[in-house]
């Protein structure tokens, strides 16, 4: 398949255009392998346990293997600048954009959306559950000097911490009360509940991990915490080694109906909600997104 053709089949299964849940493949049927991915991808997807329904899914139907590198999303959108990557799954929308313009990126979809929540201590001493705006939830952290920890490693998760500080007209490299871990968002919260600190978190790792720490959700439900995720297939001109088909096969499974459906319900049967809401097809104007 030319890669014209490929990516005129992935719009049309966003649109819901594939004829069946596969893609065209037919359920029952393996694939024979046809070689290996690497899926540059943030720890949000790994941490909360999606990639371990997808992936072996995609595999299944495909007939390509995804070795997933799960980083912060700026760390895989530069592992994607140097042609050490054949599709990205990312949340950053600003780096995104960035990436894109530069060339590098061939096409960018729409995936699916969580939202971040503000995470702290029951005892919440900074008062942030009664912060009526995410600002307001980072100008109390600062008012009551509240220990908070930082993903400092330029995650998409990292990119929205620093926007609010922005927002909120607060520099907190200056504080003392800020620390940053430099590492992804399993590691944050669980630094977090040792410090009895606060930070913030994509909710569906949070949920994946809250019955292993005392943390609780203190702010949530701005739309400033909306985070939504794509995936960007890459410009071979710009990298030629890259694995084109298999990236472009990536996309097409993650729109397809099978794969969409699969995030609608992942997480309901252990956290009584979804995790992430599907999202391919859909318009991103409607959706408030870049």
């Amino acid at each position: 398949m030319s890669l014209v053709a490929a990516l005129v089949a992935i719009v049309a299964l966003a649109c819901g255009d594939d004829g069946d849940a596969h893609g065209g493949q037919d359920e029952a049927t393996d694939v024979p392998h046809k070689g290996d991915i690497i899926l540059a991808t943030t720890t949000s997807t790994q941490d909360s346990g999606l990639l371990d329904v997808l992936l072996p899914i995609f595999e299944k139907r495909t007939g390509w293997t995804a070795k997933p590198i799960a980083v912060g999303s700026g760390q895989a959108i530069t592992m994607g600048q140097r042609g050490d990557a054949d599709v990205l799954l990312v949340h950053s929308p600003d780096a995104e954009l960035k990436f894109m313009a530069e060339g590098y990126g061939n096409e960018r979809f729409l995936i699916m959306h969580n939202d971040f929540v503000i995470v702290g201590p029951g005892s919440d001493p900074a008062g942030v559950k009664s912060a009526k705006t995410a600002i307001d939830a980072m100008k109390a952290i600062d008012a009551r000097s509240a220990t908070f920890i930082s993903r400092g490693d330029n995650s998409g998760t990292n990119a929205l911490e620093l926007a609010l500080w922005r927002n909120a007209a607060i520099d907190p490299k200056a504080r003392s009360w800020y620390q940053e871990s430099g590492q992804g968002m399993g590691a944050t919260l669980q630094i977090a509940d040792q410090k009895t600190g606060y930070t913030i978190s994509d909710r569906a790792t949070y949920l994946a991990l809250q019955k292993n720490l005392g943390l609780q959700v203190v702010n949530e439900g701005d739309k400033a915490y909306f985070n939504v995720y794509h995936v960007i297939t890459l410009n071979t001109e710009r990298n030629p080694k890259i694995n084109a088909e298999g990236g472009i096969a990536f996309a097409q499974f993650m729109v397809s109906k099978e794969a969409q459906e699969l995030i609608r319900t992942f997480g309901v049967d252990r956290y009584g909600q979804p995790l992430f809401v599907p999202d391919a097809g859909k318009s991103e104007d409607a959706l408030g997104v870049k």
